[in-house]
Order: C-alpha cells, then sequence, then structure tokens
C-alpha cells in the first residue's frame, strides 16, 4: 500500500503553527522553529505556494490512524 500523498493546502492551528492539508484527509504541522527545524518557506505565502502538490508519506496513513472529522 503507497502512502504517498499530495499537499493540497496550508492552515494554522491555535498556535498559530503551520499544518500541511494532505490529499488523503490528514494533516502534518511544518514548523518553522530553529536551529532545530528550519523551513523559512512555510513563513511566507509564495513558499508554501510553492509547495502545493508536493508528494510527502503520510505518517499516519501508514499507522493506520482515522481520518480528522472536522
Amino acid at each position: 500500500m503507497s502512502y504517498q500523498v499530495t499537499v493540497t493546502g496550508f492552515m494554522q492551528d491555535e498556535q498559530d503553527d503551520w499544518v500541511m492539508l494532505l490529499s488523503c484527509g490528514h494533516r502534518q504541522h511544518v514548523r518553522h522553529q530553529p536551529p532545530f527545524i528550519n523551513r523559512p518557506w512555510v513563513t511566507t505565502q509564495s513558499g508554501r505556494e510553492r509547495h502545493l502538490g508536493m508528494v510527502v508519506t503520510c505518517n499516519q496513513c501508514q499507522r493506520g490512524m482515522p481520518f480528522p472529522r472536522d
């Protein structure tokens, strides 16, 4: 079974951290917290737009986790 999905959008959570919306229905945080996590692209609209359609592995699908219901 393939767990490769695409990024369909972005949103911010309650703490204003960015979250990728995935084609499978799951979500994945994409924080920029230097020096440990360096993702400066997530802080700009153009950076996020460049990652739309990107193929990623959904770790939640790999673990058989249910999809969010909101």
